[in-house]
């Protein structure tokens, strides 16, 4: 009798002993796997690529930083994921609020290009989840800071060829909206632009216009929601030069 219990505690130890081996096997087999998983390791960057609506070659930045300029600005974000896998779902948020605590824009993509058309300061982040673990990474916030708008308005210029004050031209930052109109004595419209990086070279119908006074008319919206609308005079005086001819008028 005792023979048996004694073959019985060995069998039982036996069985105890495989257990227990068979636990830690699948525990050192497994933790790697989850350890993998839930490691995601991201570098997000972000670029401009036009701001003032002309095309830049900006810095790149790093979650933390910021960018301020003009409106339009064309910003691209990259998130840099060094392990993607398909598993990963991406989400950037873009924010007025430092906390994020309202989200004016989500996008769910690896990477994402923004053009910023208000004035303001934005927020934006992002967040990656792996959907197998619900594991998410949260970057710091990137900051965009874009300008109030201004709109300036030369009074004359002198096209004469001299390679100083050409063309007209007016000055500006963070118009989203642009069309100018250039009219004779008559009424009769000579000219017209709708890119405020162009201007007016004093011809019309490939010919130079007599030096004299004309019409001007400028429509357009800023980034912080102001309308210009100018309607005034400007000259043309050829025999002058630049130094006296660039003023402005508000």
């Amino acid at each position: 009798m005792r023979q048996k219990d004694s073959k019985q505690k060995i069998l039982l130890t036996r069985k105890a002993g495989s257990l227990v081996l068979l636990y830690f096997s699948l525990l050192f087999f497994f933790l790697p796997l989850k350890a993998q998983v839930n490691d995601i390791v991201a570098d997000p960057v972000a670029w401009q690529t036009s701001e003032n609506g002309q095309a830049v070659e900006g810095d790149t930045i790093r979650p933390g930083d910021q960018f301020t300029g003009a409106a339009p600005m064309e910003v691209s974000f990259a998130s840099n994921v060094t392990n993607a896998a398909s598993t990963l779902r991406y989400e950037w948020k873009l924010s007025e609020s430092q906390d994020f605590s309202s989200t004016l824009l989500s996008r769910f993509d690896e990477n994402m290009i923004y053009t910023f058309t208000a004035s303001g300061t934005y927020y934006i982040k992002l967040y990656i989840t792996d959907t197998q673990t619900d594991v998410t990474y949260e970057s710091d916030a990137f900051s965009v800071m874009i300008s109030e708008s201004e709109l300036k308005v030369p009074n004359a210029f002198s096209p004469n060829g001299d390679g100083v004050n050409d063309v007209f031209k007016v000055k500006y930052k963070s118009l989203v909206k642009f069309n100018a109109y250039i009219f004779n004595r008559w009424g009769q419209q000579l000219y017209k632009w709708n890119n405020p990086d162009e201007g007016w070279d004093g011809t019309a119908h490939g010919k130079n216009v007599k030096d004299g006074v004309y019409f001007i008319v400028i429509e357009a919206v800023g980034s912080d929601g102001i309308k210009y609308n100018y309607k005034k005079d400007i000259n043309i005086l050829r025999g002058f030069s630049g130094t006296t001819t660039s003023g402005t008028g508000e």
